[in-house]
């Protein structure tokens, strides 16, 4: 980084934080301490891309004096957004749809939480995995199947559920027995578990959002002939139902072995914190994602799709203050 991180201990709970937030007014103006800036950061499931994702800011913070960043393998989504709210996590990523929900306080959560953008960082893609010799070619087809619709708490389990509903089919439990007419036998696995349930017969598909490529589904596709499932035709009904956020994208020829191109659904996902989080610590988090664009990148691809232009993109989940004066000092203008 170019500039010189503000120190902040910022996971705080209960009455301690009125304290460390009247200590901290102190402490900007003393020389900055030895220890290193410490952010703890929510990603996701091993094998998804928002775990690749934080690796890569946490190795980049490992060559840098005044700054550490410390991943914690979570559930994704609707799990972070709770984490930064409740102040057990200082940033964490999360589908745009699902923080939208947080800030108006919509189900799955109970009341608005304070959640604030600090950039939006590329488009996720909705996989819907099957084998290659599968029988089905569409949602509907899924009838009687036994699906996983990603960890309890994730993103992925919400647009799972949505598509469900918008197919006509019914959910009901592992334990229930065999699916019937305009059902599915639903299980919520991680994107590794998932993975592994389809290649050993104990899944006939699961429901993955994440970048492009993502690790556990191209490790799939090299042991097990797989395709995705074609979602477009779905992409309106989600928009009208829920708003906005979805948008058709396609998934390449050769983003995984073997499998053709198809037309899926596109998400973008967020990088967010609590709008509590100091001004300059947001600022200084924001600069840290732009000035290690090039080595991220090396962890993932995905990345590369962060641009100013786009970053600022957060609405209706408004950016931090901080975050909208890095965009300003780098002369793309945030006004909400």
């Amino acid at each position: 980084m170019t500039r010189s991180p503000r120190h902040w201990l910022w996971s705080i709970t209960g009455s301690a934080a009125a304290l460390v937030a009247a200590t901290a007014l102190l402490t900007w103006s003393l020389p900055l301490p030895q220890e290193p800036l410490r952010l703890s950061l929510g990603t996701g499931g091993e094998g998804g891309v928002y775990h690749a994702y934080g690796a890569g800011l946490a190795q980049v913070s490992d060559g840098l004096d005044q700054v550490e960043i410390v991943t914690h393998t979570t559930a994704a989504s609707v799990e972070n957004n709770r984490l930064v709210s409740d102040g057990a996590m200082d940033a964490a990523f999360t589908l745009a749809d699902v923080a939208a929900l947080a800030v108006s306080g919509e189900e799955p959560f109970s009341d608005p939480l304070p959640i604030r953008a600090v950039a939006r960082l590329y488009d996720n893609h909705t996989h819907v995995v099957v084998r290659a010799d599968a029988p089905y070619e569409g949602l509907d087809d899924l009838e009687g199947a036994t699906v996983s619709l990603g960890a309890s708490g994730s993103g992925t389990e919400m647009i799972a559920e949505r598509l469900l509903d918008l197919a006509g089919l019914e959910q009901v439990p592992d334990d229930a027995g065999s699916a019937g007419a305009g059902e599915v036998t639903a299980v919520r696995l991680s994107i590794e578990r998932s993975a592994r349930a389809l290649r050993d017969g104990g899944v006939d598909a699961f429901v993955w959002s994440g970048g492009l490529p993502t690790q556990a589904v191209a490790d799939l596709a090299e042991q097990t002939p797989i395709r995705l499932l074609d979602l477009s035709e779905h992409v309106p009904a989600l928009v009208d139902a829920y708003g906005g956020y979805f948008s058709e994208l396609p998934v390449p020829s050769g983003t995984y072995a073997g499998v053709p191109a198809v037309r899926t659904i596109g998400v973008p996902s967020l990088l967010v914190v609590n709008e509590r989080m100091p001004h300059e610590v947001a600022e200084d988090l924001t600069a840290l994602l732009f000035e290690s664009r090039s080595a991220l990148a090396e962890t993932h691809p995905v990345a590369l799709q962060l641009h100013p232009r786009s970053a600022i993109a957060t609405l209706p989940v408004p950016l931090h203050s901080g975050a909208a004066e890095y965009y300003r000092s780098v002369k793309y203008a945030y006004d909400p």
